[in-house]
């Protein structure tokens, strides 16, 4: 089951992330704990052969160790956190592939008439078809629901009639055939619309846009299957991770303080930053590798059999059982009320106290240049301050182009002109 912990962090608390670190499933320790302890018991028993060794021989292991130690930061790590950004995202975006009936089930339980058994009829197959080709999508990408429906006499079971497999068999093609039902689908929207059940082409229309967008879920969840993130990245990635740590057993090896190495003053039995580093940088690794095909059957991976179950339990139901089905219309009770508000309770009361948002300068509290001013007065005060401004030319162009109260361009505005033109002209105006 997916692990969920959304609840929990809900509000954001004095270390409130840290009531996450103890949890174990789906947790970083289960998938890393195994790789954690092989890396140290490595480092340990190198440490253990150099206290053996002889003097000449930790002389040569100690230039050995130095080397390792100078040369691992050659080794690129950074890039390791742009992988796992690709499959984050990649992760998601399957995620957001998976066919969903919600909209589709919507649009035909409205648009396809007929309370008869007739009407039912094509409603359910057409909504089956629609989760048989579903099921047979994931059934092709996931490990969990193939192991539910591991052959097509599963699949009959649950989802097919034997004349449909008879059909469905009958087509022979070296691909993937899950896009066959969706075909039935538009098969039946066809006759139901010959026998007038949809009213109009454009619902037929909508009908179809909606099963095309549900069947092209299905061709992503395929294609994400099929292509993969290129070989090349995820080795090169997993290269650069295991060779720098291979490199550290031998580099990060604490060397006999009477030695006077630079750095080596200090003897410790445990290389406590060197495990930070590989739990860091592991973990990211084993992140990536969780997160790169989440239709597995890890902690966190997607629960496709608990979709395939609620997704043709609701779609059955809307087009079958709550077809036409209505409750009595009446009137709500803020049916007189100029100003609803839904209730609060007492543990929400404070929204009431805070009030509504306007705009960041609702508040603001006008001063007296913000009025209005004519033109020409603006013009006359900076000619009178002597203040050479930067938009004199704007208001000349202004002046000259204003409308007069007597329907003359320009009337009201002439007996400044001339000064303005005065302005314009002299220096330091014309050069803006």
């Amino acid at each position: 089951m997916t692990v969920t912990y959304t609840a929990r962090v809900a509000n954001a608390r004095f270390c409130g992330f840290s009531k996450l670190l103890w949890a174990w499933k789906g947790s970083i320790y289960k998938v890393l704990y195994k790789e954690f302890l092989a890396f140290f018991a490595m480092y340990t028993a190198i440490s253990i052969t150099y206290f053996f060794l002889y003097d000449d021989q930790k002389r040569y292991f100690e230039k050995l160790a130095i080397y390792c130690n100078h040369y691992a930061s050659l080794i690129p790590m950074s890039f390791v956190l742009f992988y796992v950004t690709l499959v984050v995202n990649r992760w998601w975006n399957q995620y957001t592939s998976i066919p969903l009936p919600d909209r589709l089930m919507c649009v035909l339980s409205g648009g396809l008439q007929g309370s008869d058994e007739r009407g039912r009829l094509l409603r359910r197959t057409m909504m089956r078809y629609a989760s048989l080709s579903a099921l047979l999508i994931l059934r092709s990408v996931s490990t969990a629901v193939f192991k539910r429906f591991p052959t097509m006499d599963h699949v009959v079971e649950a989802f097919m009639t034997r004349d449909e497999r008879k059909k469905f068999e009958g087509l022979h093609s070296p691909y993937n055939k899950y896009w066959i039902p969706c075909v039935w689908f538009t098969n039946l929207a066809a006759m139901a619309r010959c026998e007038g059940r949809i009213k109009d082409n454009h619902t037929l229309k909508l009908l179809l846009e909606e099963l095309n967008a549900f069947r092209g879920k299905c061709s992503m969840l395929f294609h994400y299957d099929m292509i993969s993130v290129p070989l090349v990245y995820t080795q090169v990635v997993t290269l650069a991770v295991y060779s720098f740590f291979l490199v550290c057993l031998i580099g990060r090896q604490f060397l006999d303080p009477s030695q006077g190495y630079p750095g080596h003053d200090l003897d410790l039995y445990v290389p406590i930053f060197t495990l930070l580093q590989f739990f860091f940088y592991a973990g990211w690794l084993k992140v990536a590798e969780q997160l790169i095909n989440p239709f597995g059957e890890d902690d966190d991976d997607f629960e496709t059999n608990w979709l395939i179950d609620r997704n043709f339990q609701v779609s059955m139901m809307a087009v079958d059982e709550m077809y036409g089905d209505l409750p009595m219309m009446e009137r709500d009770r803020y049916w007189n009320d100029s100003n609803p508000r839904p209730p609060y309770t007492a543990a929400t009361l404070f929204v009431l106290r805070k009030p509504s948002f306007q705009g960041s300068t609702f508040d603001m509290i006008p001063k007296e240049e913000m009025h209005f001013q004519p033109l020409e007065d603006i013009a006359e005060n900076l000619e009178e301050s002597g203040t050479r401004h930067p938009n004199m030319a704007l208001f000349n162009r202004l002046l000259n182009s204003a409308p007069s109260p007597t329907g003359l361009m320009g009337g009201a505005f002439r007996r400044t002109s001339a000064q303005l033109q005065r302005l314009h002209h002299s220096p330091g105006i014309d050069q803006y």
